[in-house]
């Protein structure tokens, strides 16, 4: 499929990765309609951070993904969906889990829904290395077990089969992402990444929770280009990709590296508050990306160093922007 022609919505659009899309998207010519959450502050999140002669060419409206009329009237018109609005952060699903499943359960139905109705060409679906769990065996291919440990792993286990359903039952043309762990310039602190990196810039203790799961961690660019290949290949409708690098990382070793960019001095001292529940702690998550890399051309360029690099001098640059006292869920 030629994209470049059609016209695009990207929900979630103001969020860490969904921004980096659109301005990738806006940067190669495509017709971009962005989806982000209202607020009466007329905030557009981190399309903000797009410069302005890039983000001007696109348009913005502004709703919630559980208002169906609202979903319904902004997929009018349009050819291909990439579906990346979700409430994410798993500390804030254990205390608001009605919350995360609204959002991102009838969330997503909504914006199913709504692209059959319109017949839209293609929808990507995002979903997450989270669904997957504590890993049963390395690396994680496609056909691992989903294992819901926590209520935000099980409201995007139920957004994923909600997807592969209307593919299954009414031949949608939905495919899905499944992104491992993502990291680059304008992540929150949500995120342990820039967790790390904030608190290292500014202070000699790092506070954090568990060090010894590991992840797999991938450039917020990369994740970018598998999302545009994933929509332009025909033949990944009713498919499943994960998008990884390949390699994991503990939390302490992550730590300890950063440390060493940033703060050699710094202490790195456990927190309970920063802590998962035993039972939903995702010990292990490292992906197996070959999928990917086999039928779409997809791997990762940016390498580790590089992408640690690049996302340290960012945060330093825009310091000010990061509560780094607080523990941000």
């Amino acid at each position: 499929m030629d994209i470049k022609t059609k016209k695009i919505l990207v929900t979630g659009s103001g969020g860490f990765v969904g921004s980096h899309l659109v301005e990738t998207l806006l940067t190669k010519g495509y017709k971009v309609k962005c989806f982000v959450h209202y607020n009466s502050r007329n905030d557009n999140g981190l399309l903000d951070e797009i410069p302005g002669n890039l983000i001007n060419e696109a348009e913005i409206i502004s709703g919630d993904l559980r208002d169906y009329n609202a979903i319904y009237q902004s997929i009018k018109g349009i050819d291909v969906v990439f579906h990346l609005g979700a409430l994410i952060a798993i500390p804030y699903s254990y205390k608001h889990p009605k919350d995360v499943i609204d959002t991102n359960v009838m969330g997503t139905f909504n914006v199913l829904n709504a692209a059959k109705e319109h017949s839209v060409e293609k929808i990507i679906h995002t979903s997450t290395s989270e669904v997957y769990g504590t890993a049963r065996y390395v690396p994680i291919d496609e056909k691992h077990p989903l294992q819901g440990q926590s209520p935000y792993a099980a409201s995007k286990i139920s957004a994923d089969k909600i997807a592969e359903s209307f593919y299954c039952s009414y031949n949608l043309p939905v495919a899905t992402i499944r992104p491992f762990n993502i990291y680059g310039p304008r992540q929150s602190s949500r995120a342990v990444i820039p967790t790390i990196i904030t608190q290292t810039l500014s202070q000699d203790q790092l506070f954090l929770g568990r060090l010894t799961p590991t992840r797999d961690y991938t450039f917020v660019t990369d994740t970018v280009d598998a999302f545009i290949q994933i929509a332009k290949n025909d033949k990944t409708i009713g498919e499943t990709y994960n998008i990884g690098s390949n390699n994991e990382i503990s939390i302490g070793d992550l730590a300890q590296k950063i440390c060493n960019l940033t703060n050699p001095n710094c202490k790195i001292i456990q927190e309970k508050e920063r802590m998962r529940p035993k039972n939903s702690e995702v010990e292990r998550l490292w992906a197996d990306s070959s999928k990917a890399r086999d039928e779409i051309n997809w791997q990762p360029g940016i390498s580790f160093e590089k992408g640690l690099t690049n996302t340290i001098n960012w945060i330093k640059n825009n310091i000010n922007k990061y509560k780094i006292k607080e523990f941000v869920i």
